[in-house]
């Protein structure tokens, strides 16, 4: 590979091209988190409009690390009690790294770190932030597959890290 140049970069995001590779990668060295959170046998997942999408989807809850609400110090774990807390209205006990993952690595350098919530508590609302307009569903897991199938009915898109979910629920059918 030639050396990387970059075509554009904004606030969160940069559009790179080496040779004839062309992606894109998080700005000010960005990371994200995604987390599982398992409240007594309900996972919860969280629906909000995407606007590179152009619809609404199903998600595990996330964010990013070091970003203008964490802070250069944030940390995986600061930010995912901070996002949880913010989407779902569930605050954790304890957050434990379950590792890093790239969800399109053909097309984006961006990695996430997954992490699983434990002794969640009610605290909030949840919704998000301003403008992000989050609805929250704890979903049995035995439900996930209709309840997914259901939701894809109605137009809503599914983020790839529910395939785990989905799969389980088939297992359990078997």
């Amino acid at each position: 590979m030639s050396d990387p140049e970059i075509k554009y970069e904004g606030d969160f995001i940069v559009a790179v091209k080496d040779g004839r590779w062309e992606y894109v990668r998080r700005a000010r060295g960005i990371r994200a988190v995604v987390i599982e959170a398992l409240i007594e046998g309900r996972l919860l997942i969280v629906e909000q409009h995407r606007i590179p999408i152009g619809k609404r989807c199903l998600e595990l809850p996330a964010g990013l690390i070091g970003d203008d609400d964490g802070g250069k110090d944030d940390t995986v774990a600061s930010a995912a009690q901070r996002e949880l807390e913010e989407e779902t209205g569930y605050r954790p006990g304890r957050i434990e790294v379950i590792g890093e993952f790239y969800s399109s690595p053909g097309l984006v350098a961006e990695s996430f770190t997954a992490v699983r919530a434990h002794e969640c508590v009610k605290v909030g609302a949840g919704g998000g932030t301003d403008g992000e307009d989050i609805t929250v569903h704890e979903v049995p897991l035995r439900d996930i597959g209709s309840f997914v199938a259901a939701k894809r009915d109605e137009g809503i898109a599914v983020d790839v890290r529910l395939m785990a979910y989905l799969a389980h629920a088939d297992d359990a059918k078997s």
